[in-house]
């Protein structure tokens, strides 16, 4: 069932818990994270990262996570993460995505503002939710994610990037958001440190804005944490890296011990063991 953003996390605010948004650059991907959800019965976003366009197209896997949405029997939003443009967000929109991101937080404040109003006209009017970024999530540089914001930032650096809780309040305000993400010591990829958490800043930040806070770089926490961001306000979950790297594990063990392989067995071999991760993670979300 194809539903809104802005749907699935007020229904997240009021029962305290998060909803897993799961970048789906491969067709396995998209069907273990399907198949999970609908095991639990739990309501999931299928996100394509543009930076995932050099893997494919959003004109190829746009329209498949469409569908997979529409004919999935638990409610699936259809999230653009971290578009950097009105053109790539239109195009979303024009597949059929029921929510967009728009990351201008690499710009100053007033031109991020004045950029994400511009997306919330257009995406509002079409009934599409808009997410979009105060402050900057570093990124680990592994898992490949540090394109997002085209380069790294020393973890020593990062406080630097966190977001500000009382400008984020203005930030909603002008902007009209549905979903802020906010930065508060979490990095995209795969941690090589452990995450230092501002939950301090985070419990902040929602009393301030009064809107779902969204977390980048949500791989890789522990359970206590999860639980932690959740009950101080975050409702959405970015959640890939882990899952990818659990896919690629399993397909290594399998081919190290199979001597005659087929790239097809590869295939159900990732998606089973995505499926599983995913379960895991909607579990832990689902904050019970």
């Amino acid at each position: 069932m194809l539903v809104t953003l802005k749907e699935l996390l007020i229904e997240a605010d009021k029962g305290n818990y998060a909803v897993g948004a799961f970048n789906c650059p491969t067709l396995e991907s998209v069907r273990g994270v399907v198949e999970a959800a609908e095991e639990l019965r739990a309501p999931i976003i299928l996100a394509h990262a543009e930076v995932h366009n050099a893997i494919i197209p959003l004109e190829i896997m746009g329209p498949i996570l469409v569908e997979f949405a529409q004919k999935a029997s638990v409610p699936v939003a259809v999230h653009l993460d971290h578009g950097t443009n009105l053109e790539m967000v239109k195009q979303a929109i024009d597949i059929g995505f029921t929510s967009v991101m728009i990351d201008a937080s690499h710009k100053g404040y007033e031109e991020n503002i004045q950029i994400v109003k511009e997306v919330v006209e257009y995406a509002h009017k079409q009934n599409v939710s808009v997410e979009a970024e105060l402050g900057m999530m570093t990124s680990s540089g592994l898992g490949g994610e540090e394109t997002y914001k085209e380069k790294s930032h020393a973890s020593e650096n990062a406080a630097n990037y966190y977001t500000d809780p009382s400008i984020a309040k203005d930030f909603v305000e002008k902007t009209n958001i549905d979903a802020l993400a906010a930065s508060f010591g979490t990095v995209h990829g795969i941690y090589v440190t452990k995450p230092n958490l501002d939950f301090d800043r985070l419990e902040r930040i929602y009393e301030n804005i009064q809107k779902p806070v969204v977390m980048h770089g949500g791989s890789g926490l522990s359970e206590e944490e999860y639980k932690t961001v959740i009950n101080r306000g975050v409702r959405k979950i970015n959640y890939y890296s882990y899952a990818a790297k659990a896919g690629a594990y399993a397909v290594k063990e399998y081919l190290e011990k199979e001597e005659n392989p087929f790239y097809h067995d590869l295939t159900v071999v990732a998606k089973e063991t995505i499926k599983q991760d995913i379960k895991k993670a909607i579990s832990i979300f689902s904050n019970k």
